[in-house]
């Protein structure tokens, strides 16, 4: 096909607008990239919606109460001239355990999330305290020193059929189960020192984990059955410590000049509570669990103690 000179330079011309157009007005803006805001430390504790139970001196007497997750919103669940301490949340998130003095002795009550419906499970003329529950709620171990010296006991989680664990001459307390039920974690002086032992559930094959010259205690399973934090002054002072559920490879995690104590895991096993008095008082903080990121929750001029998170 021929063209004439004047019709080839017009389909040229309308070539070049063509181009034109899409270049310029047929192609959409660029969008711009949006902004991505840095998680806070405050937003990253907020994203664990789990409660948090702790006792507390701060209206003068020492009771049970629970906060978020961040530390806000306190509120007092129990009101009784005598103390209430050790609080542990049932595995469905809606029942506390706890100690209490309230009858003239350390017993262990329950009560309703919200406070309601307080009810003694031991009635015991001996010492009852440090209640944990079991992972399927049906039972709870304890401490008691029914038979003459403190001994590691599992009852019904109704109170009924209280059966002893632990036959020691010294003692043996701090109950902890493993998340799958299957054994319990307990501090004992039976080697005339403090140290973490584990056992299976129904009493048998107690295993020293810490075997150090130093006190360990207070243990806590991790979520997954992996590891266990502890408290131990093996450095010179008290601090938060984690081994593999097997005793090895034991990590400082708190380093601080101050005493921290009585660590408990989140529900995601990411983030663990724990009691310091770096700030001149008690005080309930929160850290990863690898240690970083400590953080005062309670920031109160009395004494916070004894964290635990709601399943």
């Amino acid at each position: 096909m021929n063209f004439s000179k004047k019709t080839f330079l017009i389909i040229v011309t309308l070539l070049i607008i063509t181009y034109l157009s899409f270049a310029f007005i047929g192609c959409p803006p660029e969008t711009p990239k949006e902004e991505v805001k840095e998680t806070t430390i405050e937003e990253k504790i907020e994203a664990i919606v789990a409660l948090i139970a702790f006792e507390s001196d701060r209206d003068g007497n020492t009771e049970i109460y629970v906060m978020n997750a961040d530390g806000s919103e306190p509120t007092r669940l129990t009101y009784n001239p005598e103390i209430d301490f050790n609080p542990n949340w049932s595995p469905d998130g809606k029942r506390i355990a706890f100690s209490s003095w309230r009858d003239g002795k350390a017993e262990i009550y329950v009560m309703n999330a919200d406070g309601s419906e307080q009810t003694n499970l031991t009635n015991n003329p001996t010492r009852d305290l440090n209640p944990a529950w079991a992972p399927d709620g049906n039972k709870i171990a304890f401490e008691s020193d029914r038979d003459g010296n403190l001994e590691i006991y599992v009852m019904n989680a109704d109170g009924s059929e209280p059966t002893r664990l632990t036959d020691n001459t010294e003692y043996d307390s701090d109950p902890a189960w493993s998340p799958n039920g299957k054994k319990i974690a307990f501090e004992s002086y039976r080697d005339r020192n403090h140290e973490i032992y584990v056992m299976n559930a129904d009493g048998s094959e107690k295993i020293n984990l810490t075997n150090n010259s130093k006190s360990d205690s207070n243990p806590a399973w991790a979520p997954d059955g992996n590891k266990i934090a502890f408290e131990s002054d093996r450095d010179g002072n008290w601090e938060i410590y984690v081994m593999n559920a097997d005793g090895s490879e034991k990590l400082n995690l708190t380093n601080n000049p101050a005493a921290e104590g009585g660590p408990a895991w989140a529900p995601d096993g990411k983030k663990i509570a724990f009691t310091s008095n770096r700030d001149g008082n008690l005080e309930i903080y929160v850290m990863n669990a690898d240690g970083s990121e400590q953080i005062n929750l309670t920031n109160n001029p009395t004494h916070d103690t004894d964290p635990d998170f709601q399943p």
